[in-house]
């Protein structure tokens, strides 16, 4: 089994290595399922964290609504078998559309954090 150390802190170079490794992350962490409210709203804050560790803006999840909604249900549970092509590729689609809508077409175009 792969830690989780190998993903955070997210420092990947190509936009396919950082949604693998926050798709990773966070279905690990939606399966965990540690507080009584506020799963999803801690997964999403923690792949932000992780998207601008790599420099990229704060992720826009506004496209996974209908049908992408299901998608992102089925993902979480092909996580339990530790199967995370399909979070990854929702995470893809999240990254461009988030580059997409701030104007940036790379990550390497946006300014370091620090």
């Amino acid at each position: 089994m792969r830690s989780q150390k190998e993903f955070t802190p997210c420092n990947f170079k190509t936009l396919e290595e950082v949604a693998k490794a926050i798709a990773t992350v966070h279905v690990e962490l939606v399966l965990i399922h540690p507080f009584r409210e506020g799963n999803g709203r801690a997964a999403r804050l923690l792949a932000d964290l992780m998207a601008m560790q790599a420099n990229y803006p704060p992720l826009d999840y506004g496209g996974i609504r209908g049908k992408k909604r299901q998608e992102y249900f089925h993902a979480v549970q092909e996580g339990l078998s530790r199967n995370y092509e399909p979070m990854t590729s929702i995470f893809i689609s999240v990254l461009w559309r988030t580059l997409r809508r701030s104007g940036k077409r790379k990550a390497s175009s946006l300014p370091p954090l620090w």
